[in-house]
């Protein structure tokens, strides 16, 4: 079963007001994740921030992976990630529900974003023995549904975190 709302799902991302999250980029102020907005990406000054916040992502998880090798859960490493990124000043949701718009309506279709970082970058996490398409296709699906360019698949159960960190970018019209 699968409920829906005409209003934005209570604790759905971090706005009250989603139409101005899927159509007004002329406020920013009035909606804290106006950066989600792809024709915001056509400003060349929000792409080092995008960059800066995807460099602390991987030395981040590099950090963690280090400390606690592979293993363990994925719920394990993602609060470890929170944490080492909060510490670097970074803001992060976790476990963000992600409703789809349908018809002028919001439906809580049981999306749920692993992790948030800086309203830019989100994260998918997983501790499998090899990535599989099903996991590329699901932060696909997450960035095309939030309007965000930029996310990380990391995979916490290999040797070295620099082979389980995958990047994949939305293909937006806009660029």
């Amino acid at each position: 079963m699968f409920s829906y709302n005409e209003q934005w799902p209570t604790g759905a991302w971090s706005f009250s007001d989603p139409e101005s999250f899927l159509q007004d980029q002329e406020n920013p102020n009035k909606n804290p994740l106006a950066s989600f907005a792809p024709s915001r990406f056509k400003n060349l000054k929000l792409m080092p921030d995008i960059e800066s916040t995807a460099r602390e992502i991987v030395n981040a998880a590099i950090k963690v992976h280090k400390s606690l090798g592979p293993g363990l859960l994925e719920s394990v490493y993602q609060k470890c990630l929170a944490y080492e990124l909060e510490k670097s000043g970074c803001k992060v949701e976790c476990e963000m529900p992600l409703p789809v718009k349908y018809e002028g309506i919001f439906i809580e279709a049981g999306f749920r974003v692993d992790m948030v970082v800086n309203n830019l970058v989100i994260i998918e996490n997983k501790a499998v023995e090899k990535l599989l398409p099903i996991h590329e296709a699901q932060l696909l699906t997450y960035l095309k549904l939030s309007n965000v360019k930029l996310g990380f698949l990391l995979n916490w159960n290999v040797t070295l975190m620099k082979d389980g960190i995958k990047r994949m970018v939305n293909n937006l019209k806009e660029y």
